[in-house]
Order: structure tokens, then sequence, then C-alpha cells
């Protein structure tokens, strides 16, 4: 996980109606980036749905939220179609953002070890800075728990 403090990696990745997303495109808003291993799995789903009820809130509060998991943008699609989901969702199938937010780790699943993204959440300022970092993600209580992180 990247310090609290550091600027936040720069990415250029495809959204699920194939738009080009860049951090820069986002400065002077606050950015949550959270990074999940699986669309339309039941905890990434709860996670997603949660973000995408809270959507007025956080922009309300001047917040962008990004989703990214290594999915295609054409799973990504069905995952927001199917869920109703109102926001950005990033593929990064090559996993170069990923692993720069050093969020692809050995994971332990029903005894075996296998490679994958932590559930992890970022808030990233308007100036491109990490200012809240947290890999102990509980997908059900995410959105909620960063709403309050938001001034």
């Amino acid at each position: 996980m990247l310090a609290v403090g550091t600027k936040a990696p720069d990415f250029s990745l495809q959204d699920q109606n194939g738009k080009i997303h860049t951090l820069e495109d986002y400065k002077g808003q606050k950015v949550i980036l959270y990074f999940y291993p699986k669309d339309n799995t039941p905890g990434c789903t709860k996670q997603a749905c949660a973000y995408s009820e809270r959507m007025p809130q956080f922009m309300e509060k001047g917040a962008v939220v990004l989703g990214i998991s290594k999915d295609s943008t054409a799973s990504h699609k069905r995952f927001e179609e199917k869920q109703g989901l109102r926001f950005t969702i990033l593929s990064d199938p090559e996993l170069n953002v990923i692993k720069a937010y050093d969020v692809w780790h050995e994971k332990m699943n029903y005894g075996k070890v296998s490679m994958g993204v932590v559930r992890t959440t970022y808030l990233i300022d308007e100036e491109g800075v990490i200012i809240k970092a947290n890999d102990k993600v509980k997908a059900a209580e995410d959105a909620e728990n960063m709403l309050g992180e938001l001034a």
C-alpha cells in the first residue's frame, strides 16, 4: 500500500465505455480510487452498489469515485448495466496501475495461494496527494467510511 502524503501515481486507463481517464483529469477534485478483485462477485457488487447509491453525496462533497480492477472494459460494462452503477470503472488488464498502487499481492483463498488484487481504497486530494489509504476494506462499509473521510 502506498503511504499517506505521497503523490498518487498518474494513470491512463479505459472506462466501461471505452473513454480514457487519467488522474490529471481530476485535478482540483478529491478522488476516491478503489481497487477491487472482480466484477459481479458478492463483495465487489456490495461495494460498487454502496458507492453508486451514495453518488449524490460524494458529488455534493466535490469528490469523484473511480473503481479499478483487472477485468475487461466489456466485463465492466456488463457489471455497470446489471447493477445500475453510476460511476466510472477503469480496466487495468495489464496490471500497470494495480502494481503502481501496490495492491497486487499473494492471497490465500480456501487454502490456495495465488496472486490477486487486495481490496484497497485511496483518497486523493485536489493536488494528487494520497490523504487516506486503507487496505483493510470491508466491502459493504467502504463507501460509508469514505463519505465520512470527506470534509
